[in-house]
């Protein structure tokens, strides 16, 4: 676990949790990381600016007006210095102010002047993490490339026990040190469902989303990897920092990604690609002539396996959507079609697809892995680290 070299500028805002920050310092350091602090006026009325400055060794500036600052270290130099900017914990308010681009304090002017990834560790009580304007403060924030750490769920300072609790330091710094795990890698995902025309205006298809499969791209973008996301039809915005492909048809889905899959070091499969599709599409509208309609379906290719069988595969893993024995049916699939890895989840009238939540259990040849139940773009990052310890173990750098 090492953040050698790397220069973090730690962000405290006013939240309860501040009192966990100056050994969130400190542990930052020990992993090899050099950390200036800003603080909020908030933050101080919850922790003095000489403690973080005993921790850090670095004097900790007053403010945008810091006459100090004129001497060598000015906001802007502060911003361009920085490799990372990382903010724990980060209230609601400053995940408003980021996501709406104010610029009012010493550190929201920093994190807006700054090209450096920035991170939150977000802390409040838990109605105000799940309040509709902090989901949408945080969607906009992922989409712009934002890495929220957290919260966990646990007991809250109000005696309440819920979402909202900031990660413990080392949590946040084992996070963080393997947020470049897959620097240098390419990885090509699939996500999102299949459209296979009956007609010129109807078409089978599945109540996929597309969610695991984006959360799955952000991931491992945020991991340090290239990125390219095939993706069927889906109403969701591209991750920073991914290449999108549009695909309509499995037909579609398998020439695009078997064009890519030779270049690619690891394929995750998410996409609910359709198993059959109709044998003769009509060119116009079908029409309500009568009683009975019959509609025969061939199968589709199935990219996977396909992938999985090239003369060199990429480090390959599945996904298996099972509403019943769902771990043997995982494994049966992952052992006949020769993947690395498979994720296996239950799906069902309100499991999996089209929610906001997931379950995930990963196996391999000789071991499994339970990933647990939370919001899929959480269930996203475990799955991306898990897959760079096997794919590192595999490839003999682990």
């Amino acid at each position: 676990m090492s953040l050698e070299g790397k220069r973090i500028l730690l962000g405290v805002t006013g939240g309860i949790a501040a009192y966990k920050s100056p050994d969130l310092v400190r542990r930052l350091r020990d992993a090899g990381a050099d950390v200036r602090v800003v603080m909020t006026a908030s933050a101080q009325q919850f922790v003095a600016p000489l403690t973080f400055q005993a921790v850090s060794g670095h004097a900790v500036p007053e403010g945008l007006w810091d006459p100090a600052a004129a001497m060598g270290m000015a906001h802007i130099e502060l911003a361009r210095w920085a490799d990372l900017i990382l903010i724990a914990p980060a209230t609601a308010e400053v995940m408003a102010k980021l996501a709406h681009g104010h610029a009012d304090d010493l550190l929201t002017t920093l994190c807006l002047a700054s090209e450096a990834p920035l991170a939150l560790a977000p802390a409040m009580n838990r109605v105000m993490w799940t309040s509709p304007a902090t989901q949408a403060n945080r969607a906009l924030l992922e989409q712009r490339g934002t890495r929220i750490l957290g919260p966990g769920i646990g007991p809250l300072a109000e005696a309440e026990s819920g979402p909202g609790r900031m990660l413990e330091p080392l949590e946040i710094v084992v996070a963080l040190a393997e947020s470049g795990a897959l620097a240098g890698v390419n990885v090509l995902v699939t996500a999102g469902p299949t459209r296979e025309p009956i007609d010129a205006v109807r078409y089978v298809s599945n109540r996929s989303s597309g969610r695991m499969g984006y959360a799955v791209a952000a991931a491992a973008a945020q991991a340090g990897a290239k990125v390219t996301l095939v993706s069927g039809p889906v109403e969701l915005t591209v991750p920073a920092g991914v290449e999108r492909v549009n695909v309509e048809t499995a037909a579609d889905m398998y020439r695009e990604t078997l064009a890519r899959a030779k270049d690619a070091d690891i394929f995750i499969g998410a996409a609910a690609i359709a198993d059959y599709a109709p044998a003769n599409p009509a060119a116009s509208k079908i029409k309500k002539k009568t009683p009975e309609l019959e509609v025969a379906l061939i199968r589709t290719q199935d990219v996977l396996a396909a992938v999985a069988a090239l003369e060199k595969p990429p480090f390959t893993v599945g996904f298996a959507a099972e509403t019943d024995d769902v771990e043997a049916n995982a494994r049966t699939k992952l052992e006949t079609k020769r993947l690395d890895m498979i994720a296996a989840n239950r799906v069902g009238p309100g499991l999996g697809f089209e929610t906001e939540n997931n379950a995930l259990t990963v196996l391999w040849r000789d071991g499994k892995k339970d990933l647990g139940e939370a919001p899929k773009r959480v269930l996203a990052t475990r799955l991306v680290e898990e897959i760079a310890r096997r794919y590192r173990a595999k490839n003999g750098n682990d």
